[in-house]
């Protein structure tokens, strides 16, 4: 009988997007049922100081000095420049990366962050890896450090990413237009009214979903503050990931806002409920999109996918210079986001979306055309043919 080929997902828990993007795939790839699928962080497998570097460093800058983050994206984002030196310093400091690898020795690789995926690059180069390598890239554009020489796929976003990459010089039969993936959940229908049942949200009432990130990254507190404050027939549901600080503040604001006052959707009477729902670290995302009728929030390649994978349009608060602006970027040209560039003034731009109909309407619909839920599942069946 022949042995299932071994599939080795390799994310960095920098940030949740690799994260999440590789939990995705593990998920599509053991719904086959015809590999072995093992997902592995490489935070875990380097250096101390690359630990500090992609862990508390890039979470730090992005919270306290995002215009520097955008500096740095913009100055290493210059295709195939300065590779060698790069890989001198990651090859250097990711030593246990290696040897699991080498240890392992799968059939198939797939990073969602760029330094596993050069490393396999360069040990597939030196012979050291017989293992075919993939690249999923978790962002719209493709910054100059996703570029290795030794990749057998590149999946990405959206069609503008192919034609660059091609431009560049990657070979076009190698990249692949799939989207970002999501949790295989975002593929299953779901109609609001259900969601909404399930999480306990009001029947009626618009809902506006504030996400601050896995990271509680955003300025959450002041942008629920400001919305309440207009007094609209809303209901927000504010997720504060893993930030407890975050939840704990929510939770004071939730208890001063009171409640609103809505019709049942049977038309039987009216009920109360919350004007604020405050709510933690969750995995039920799928859930809250499918209820929402905006999404506020940053604009990180896999939260923006998931949105559109609920036809969910956005407002997009201050984006991170460097890759969330121009996620963003891409949004707004296919009209399924607004742009708040300033918190002061965001809620008052929200509530003007949210009294125009129409234009929401249009957002749905441009959200759902870009939707990629089933790209997991997607990438599973494609990258599996490399082997064959």
């Amino acid at each position: 009988m022949k042995e299932k080929p071994r599939v080795l997902l390799l994310s960095a828990s920098s940030g949740a997007g690799h994260v999440r993007a590789a939990q995705a795939l593990e998920k599509a790839f053991a719904a086959r049922g015809d590999c072995l699928v093992e997902h592995v962080d490489v935070i875990q497998h380097v250096s101390k100081v690359f630990q500090r570097l992609y862990d508390k460093t890039y979470i730090s800058m992005i919270r306290r000095a995002p215009e520097l983050m955008g500096l740095l994206y913009a100055r290493t984002d210059k295709p195939w420049e300065k590779m060698r030196s790069r890989l001198a310093v990651d090859r250097l400091n990711a030593q246990p990366m290696i040897r699991m690898l080498k240890r392992i020795q799968p059939d198939l690789c797939i990073a969602t962050h760029f330094l596993p995926g050069e490393i396999i690059a360069w040990l597939k180069a030196k012979k050291k890896l017989q293992a075919h390598n993939a690249v999923v890239v978790t962002d719209y554009d493709v910054h100059a450090m996703w570029l290795c020489r030794t990749v057998d796929r590149y999946y990405v976003a959206i069609p503008e990413a192919v034609e660059y990459l091609a431009g560049i010089g990657v070979p076009r039969e190698i990249l692949r237009v799939t989207g970002i993936p999501v949790d295989p959940l975002f593929s299953a229908p779901l109609d609001r009214a259900t969601a909404r049942k399930h999480l306990g949200l009001d029947a009626t009432a618009p809902v506006i979903l504030i996400a601050a990130g896995g990271y509680g990254i955003g300025p959450v507190e002041q942008l629920v503050r400001d919305l309440l404050s207009l007094q609209k027939p809303w209901q927000i549901a504010a997720i504060a990931g893993k930030s407890e600080q975050v939840k704990k503040k929510l939770d004071d604001i939730a208890a001063r806002a009171g409640n609103l006052v809505s019709s049942n959707s049977t038309g039987d009477g009216q009920k109360t409920s919350p004007r604020l729902v405050p709510v933690g670290f969750t995995k039920e995302m799928d859930q809250y999109m499918a209820a929402a009728d905006l999404l506020v929030g940053k604009a990180g390649g896999l939260t923006t996918s998931e949105a559109l994978s609920r036809s969910l349009p956005m407002a997009l608060i201050e984006p991170i210079p460097g890759q969330e602006e121009r996620n963003a970027d891409h949004l707004l040209e296919e009209g399924a986001a607004i742009r708040c560039n300033n918190l002061p003034a965001a809620a008052w731009k929200i509530a003007g979306l949210m009294n125009d109909t129409q234009r929401l309407v249009r957002m749905k619909g441009a959200a759902r055309k870009l939707g990629r839920p089933n790209a997991a599942a997607e990438i599973a069946d494609d990258a599996l043919k490399l082997l064959h």
